[in-house]
């Protein structure tokens, strides 16, 4: 049986812009997207912890060291700037290998930078 798991966690980041008019996803600073080990393209869910909104859409690398946190499109209607949202990705697992999952959390500041 699969089961899926938490993979990537990025605690309580904080929206810098959205773009109503962008195509779609979210773009994530590429240092957060490197340590949080998420892909381009990859799925992940947005909760926003201001409005209780969750969002499913998927990652666009952004500039490095830019701090950058904007939700594109459809989603952009799901936050605001200065809204903090938790971003997370999740893997499928066989249960045999569940014990061997380690799920990355990356606590950032009020500016994005990580803090661990």
């Amino acid at each position: 049986m699969l089961r899926t798991m938490l993979k990537s966690k990025i605690h309580r980041a904080t929206v810098t812009e959205s773009n109503l008019n962008y195509e779609g996803s979210i773009t994530i600073d590429a240092d957060l997207v490197r340590a949080a080990d998420l892909l381009e393209h990859e799925k992940v869910e947005i909760f926003n912890i201001n409005n209780g909104q969750r969002i499913e859409t998927y990652v666009i690398k952004g500039k490095a060291s830019s701090g950058v946190i904007c939700l594109n499109g459809a989603a952009a209607r799901g936050a605001c700037p200065g809204d903090q949202v938790i971003i997370v990705s999740y893997v499928a697992v066989e249960d045999k290998q569940v014990q061997d999952i380690k799920a990355r959390i990356i606590k950032v500041d009020d500016r994005n930078k990580i803090k661990n």
